[in-house]
This record gives C-alpha cells, sequence and structure tokens, in this order.
C-alpha cells in the first residue's frame, strides 16, 4: 500500500484553502456583476455553483451513508442536516486531515505489515478520504469550473472590456481545473493497489496534456458561443448524449443504488464535454484516439466556419489571438498526451525495479485488497 505522506498532508490543507478561497471569488465575481446591472452573467454563475453544490453534497452524502450502513442513524441524521446546508465537503476534510496527521505525523508503519495491522488501517482510511475529496472537486470542477471559465472567456470576447475579478475568475478556473485533474488521478492511484504512483514528471506531463486540450476546447466553445448561442447550446446538448449514452453501454457499476448511478452517469456526461474520462478502467488507446480526432474535426470546423461565415471578424485581433491560442494549445496538449502515454504513464515509467513499492505488492497477492466504490472506476 502507498504511504500517506507529511507531502500529502500538507498538501491537503492547501486544497482546502484553495477551495474555501475559490467560493469567495465566485461570490465575488457574481456580486460585481450583479452592481454592475449584468443580472443574467450574476445568476448563471450562481446557478453553476449551486447545482455543483447541490450535487457534489448529494454524492457526499450517499457515500458517507454507504460507508457508515449499520452505524448509529443519530450520527447519519447530523451528517444530512451539514450537508443539507451545503458544508458536506468539510467533514470530509475533517477526516481527511483527522486521520492524514496521525499516519503522517505520529505514526509509522512496517513495509511488510498486513492490511489488519492498525497503523496500515488508518493510512487506507486516510487515502480513501482523500480519493473522496478528489472524486467530488472533479464534479464540482466540471460542473462549475470549466463552465464558469467558458463563460468568463465568453464575457471578454462578447464586450471587450475586462476588469480585474474576471481575470481572477478566469485565473481560479484554471487552478481548478488542473489541480482537481491531477490531484484526483494521484489520490486514485494510491487508494488502488494494483497501480502504480505518479512521479513528478508523469505529474507535470499529465497536468499539461489536460489543460492545454481543455483550454483549446474551451476556447472553441467560447468561439462558436460568439458566432451563435443557440448553436453553440444544441452542440452542447449533442455531446452530452454521445458522452450519457457512452457510459450507459460501459454498463458502470460506481453506485449502489440505479438512481445514483444514472446521476453519475449523468454528470460523467457532461464531463465527457470538456475533457475524456475512463470509467471502466480498461485500456483507452481507440476511445482516446477518437475523442481527439474528434474535438481537433470540431475545433478546426468552427475555425473554417468564421473563415465563411464571419469574414470580417477574422480581421479582428481578438480572434487572430484566440485562434492562434486554440490551435497552439490543441497541438501542444495532444503532443504532450501521447508523450505522456508513451514516456510517463506509471506503468511504464514507474518499472518494478525503479518502484520497489511494487515488488512486494499485486504481483505477489493472492487475495486482493477490497478497494470499495473505486474498484470499478478510473481516470486516465
Amino acid at each position: 500500500m502507498m504511504k500517506f505522506t507529511k507531502q500529502n498532508f500538507f498538501f491537503l490543507v492547501g486544497g482546502m484553502i484553495i477551495y474555501v478561497v475559490d467560493i469567495g471569488v465566485d461570490f465575488w465575481v457574481a456580486s460585481r456583476y450583479f452592481c454592475q446591472g449584468q443580472y443574467s452573467w450574476s445568476i448563471l454563475i450562481l446557478c453553476f455553483r449551486g447545482l455543483s453544490s447541490i450535487i457534489t453534497q448529494v454524492f457526499s452524502y450517499e457515500w458517507f451513508k454507504n460507508d457508515w450502513e449499520g452505524t448509529d442513524t443519530g450520527k447519519l441524521k447530523l451528517v444530512f442536516l451539514v450537508h443539507l446546508f451545503h458544508c458536506g465537503i468539510f467533514i470530509r476534510y475533517w477526516f481527511a486531515l483527522k486521520y492524514g496527521c496521525q499516519v503522517a505525523f505520529k505514526q509509522t508503519s512496517s513495509r511488510g505489515a498486513s492490511e489488519a495491522d492498525p497503523s496500515n488501517f488508518i493510512q487506507k482510511q486516510a487515502i480513501d478520504a482523500v480519493t473522496d475529496i478528489n472524486m467530488l472537486r472533479v464534479f464540482k470542477t466540471f460542473l462549475e469550473t470549466t463552465p464558469q471559465l467558458f463563460l468568463q472567456i465568453y464575457i471578454l470576447m462578447e464586450h471587450g472590456k475586462s476588469h480585474f475579478y474576471q481575470y481572477a475568475a478566469i485565473f481560479m478556473s484554471f487552478c481548478g481545473i488542473s489541480l482537481s485533474m491531477t490531484d484526483y488521478q494521484i489520490s486514485l492511484r494510491k487508494s488502488l493497489p494494483d497501480k502504480d504512483e505518479f512521479r513528478v514528471l508523469s505529474k507535470f506531463m499529465y497536468l499539461l496534456y489536460k489543460l492545454l486540450t481543455i483550454t483549446s476546447w474551451i476556447l472553441s466553445i467560447s468561439l462558436i458561443t460568439r458566432l451563435s448561442v443557440r448553436i453553440s447550446v444544441i452542440l452542447l446538448i449533442f455531446l452530452w448524449i454521445c458522452g450519457f449514452t457512452w457510459t450507459l453501454k460501459q454498463h458502470t457499476t460506481f453506485c449502489k443504488s440505479k438512481k445514483m448511478e444514472y446521476l453519475y452517469r449523468t454528470v460523467v456526461g457532461i464531463i465527457l464535454i470538456f475533457s475524456f474520462f475512463n470509467i471502466k478502467g480498461r485500456r483507452t488507446k481507440v476511445c482516446i484516439s477518437i475523442y481527439y480526432a474528434t474535438h481537433t474535426v470540431v475545433t478546426l470546423g468552427i475555425l473554417f466556419v468564421y473563415m465563411f461565415w464571419k469574414p470580417s471578424i477574422i480581421k479582428k485581433i481578438c480572434f487572430t489571438i484566440i485562434s492562434i491560442l486554440t490551435i497552439l494549445s490543441l497541438v501542444l496538449g495532444i503532443i504532450f498526451l501521447l508523450v505522456y502515454y508513451r514516456h510517463f504513464h506509471p506503468t511504464i515509467y514507474c518499472r518494478p525495479q525503479a518502484c520497489s513499492d511494487e515488488v512486494d505488492g499485486v504481483s505477489g497477492q493472492t487475495d486482493r485488497t477490497k478497494t470499495g466504490r473505486f474498484q470499478n472506476f478510473l481516470m486516465q
């Protein structure tokens, strides 16, 4: 089992601070738009925030209910009330910090210790708690942060005027997207016993691949929205239907109840609009190739539509800059994707002789450790 270190603990504290700051920035930006009479922008930002909060609270409470099945009902009622007031994530941070502090600062576990060993049990609780938090952050990223980033870029393109709070919102959105994607992949690999750990170069390559491909796609959607809001909405709905249909065909088993499973598939459909999401832990070479080939064709198609539909806009320097950024980030993102999977994916970059934790791990296991709700889930 991979260890929860002091570095993981401090990153967890930093993540909680960023989460609180992000909430403050959202309400600050919404209030600024409201004061300027831009009520529609303000309402949209609050709607994104509210929707993502409701869905993350529902998943968080459902996971607590599954994990604490058969325990004190009074405890669950208290947790339900906390989630009702949209503060469930802070309970999860409290548990993660509690377990993380114990294993990072107070206990040391021997390498050969069994899963039943108390120190290893707390180690697993700490890693599982962080994995749950990062999964919820992924939901928040694509239900709130990414749509807000798209909205802010569209507003800048539409009106041409910029203010400090808009750049602050865009900066926080980019930070939220890149950190949540990378942190989740790291914690997920820690929580699954047969997965190699992310090394520094792997993390860096993965972050750049995700950040650049998402940036290119958001700029593309912003361009098509600038051209026609109706076409943009139709495109996004069509992409969500495709993503949702794919999750149905994959027969995911992430949740215990059918209702929660369909909610999960709905959320994954939204995630798939913006980034590739491996939901079954299988080899994804064909799927990921089709996914980014489609994104490339649509992106180039949007730029060609501008050339023939709105030739007057092409002469504007704003369009030139955005077009260059869109193509450049797409090309670089795909290059980093290829380099990551060819040379830096943990299964390649982290060989058994370089990763001694793996030698005595899965290869010698006869009874695999139960991995809970994440046993059928992987994001790559």
